[in-house]
């Protein structure tokens, strides 16, 4: 942010107002619907995939520098929307958000040369990237303390409803009407959203108590730092890194061109695939909240455990001879589902560790990490594809290549997550929190009532 002052604003519901369970859902339900839009905006370009290539006439690496370019502006907006939606809340950058998707939306809709595309890209990316952290925002604002977690994991997987829209209905109008009906119908969707925003949400109950202060730029930063030096934000930060990028790679970019030109299954096959990735993942979003709930000492456990299934399960379909039946890479795409959830776990850590008026500043920061390693991982793999298939249609033995860089994020993933794991356990010891290791748990009780 610039020298100019800020505001906070930090809310407490009285219980009477908590108890308004209809008015809360509405508007929590709002801000989903808001998030839907905005993951339908940003995995659009994975089923376009291959159209375009033909519309702008280039090739695999300046495709994935498509998706790379929305990823950069939205992980480099992830720390100043954290600060913006602690200034200005929820609504307005909501508003905001949707216009700037409205706006890219159109750009695409209408050009035909790549320059005009990354324009358009990037006004997708920016207002994707103002909407996740406003949403968050509304749910310990609107809901008791005990139901964050489970809301949380619900608000980021009822939006991968956005993909099933980008998976079906737009790859059905890219193949009847074709682009230009496709996009433009993505921005009018955008439009409506904005309206329903500006009609129903609210940041806070009605009555709630508000308190204001203002902020220097200086005051910002020194917010920043605060939220990075708790050992809490820089954990979350690595646990969304290690435990997001596959899932979101796979559904961003690199998953339906796999799909159907590396395992040769017909578009139909694949966009049920895709489906799946978000049937699962909304099924597994509340089993992992709940569990992040009751058992706050085993979080990054239970991150490493998905992580880990990941990798031999992309093991288990890279290495299969002469490519994988249909049921092992459903079976693939079942534990990518469950990568979102997984990664979900990296906001609790920030919310925890850090006081209401820092947590979209430190929810920001976690943010960042997922989309960091999604956006090295789809340039890499894009790279890898033009390097090994050139101007032909990449392969089976191309593409498992090329995915096997995301063992490289994993390693690097792994390793941080286990060294801040470290000193945030120090200093949970330190403030008289024993953390039992995982072993001596199972030892002497089960892991789901440790």
């Amino acid at each position: 942010m610039s020298g100019a002052a800020g505001e906070v604003v930090s809310t407490t519901a009285p219980p009477r107002l908590r108890r308004t369970r209809a008015r809360a859902y509405l508007v929590w339900g709002v801000g989903v619907l808001a998030y839907v839009v905005a993951v339908f905006n940003r995995t659009s370009l994975g089923v376009a995939g291959p159209t375009a290539l033909e519309r702008f006439s280039t090739g695999t690496a300046v495709l994935s520098v498509f998706a790379v370019v929305q990823l950069v502006v939205y992980a480099a907006m992830q720390v100043p929307v954290g600060v913006l939606v602690d200034r200005f809340g929820t609504k307005r950058l909501l508003v905001a958000g949707a216009v700037a998707m409205v706006a890219g939306q159109s750009v695409l809709a209408v050009v035909t040369d790549v320059p005009g595309a990354f324009v358009g890209r990037v006004l997708v990316g920016l207002g994707d990237a103002v909407t996740f952290i406003s949403v968050l925002r509304l749910v310990p604002a609107w809901f008791a303390a005990r139901q964050v977690p489970v809301l949380t994991q619900l608000t980021g997987l009822l939006g991968q409803l956005g993909q099933v829209l980008s998976a079906i209905p737009l790859a059905a109008v890219l193949a009847g009407p074709g682009w230009s009906a496709a996009f433009g119908g993505a921005a009018a969707v955008g439009a409506l959203v904005a309206v329903l925003v500006l009609a129903v949400l609210r940041d806070a109950p009605p009555d709630a108590v508000v308190v204001r202060r203002r902020r220097s730029a200086s005051e910002v930063r020194g917010d920043l730092a605060g939220a990075w030096r708790e050992p809490g934000t820089r954990l979350g930060f690595w646990c969304h890194f290690t435990s997001q990028f596959s899932g979101m790679v796979f559904a961003l970019l690199w998953g339906y061109p796999f799909l159907t030109q590396g395992l040769d299954l017909a578009p139909v096959t694949a966009g049920s695939l895709l489906t799946l990735l978000v049937a699962g993942g909304v099924a597994a979003g509340p089993v992992v909240g709940r569990l992040t709930a009751l058992h706050p000492l085993r979080r990054s456990s239970l991150v490493l455990g998905i992580v880990t299934t990941t990798a031999v399960a992309w093991a288990v379909v890279l290495a299969w001879p002469g490519g994988p039946p249909l049921l092992v890479v459903a079976l693939l795409v079942l534990v990518l589902s469950v990568n979102g959830p997984g990664s979900m776990v990296g906001f609790d850590f920030a919310r925890t560790d850090n006081p209401p008026d820092r947590l979209g500043t430190a929810t920001g920061v976690v943010n960042t990490g997922g989309f960091t390693a999604s956006l090295l991982t789809i340039l890499g793999i894009g790279v890898a594809l033009d390097l090994l298939a050139g101007a032909a249609t990449p392969d089976l033995a191309d593409f498992r290549a090329a995915l096997a860089l995301q063992y490289v994020v994993w390693g690097a993933g792994v390793v941080m997550v286990l060294r801040t794991r470290r000193v945030a356990r120090r200093e949970l010891a330190a403030r008289g929190v024993d953390v039992l290791p995982l072993r001596q748990v199972w030892g002497t009780r089960p892991l789901w009532r440790a």
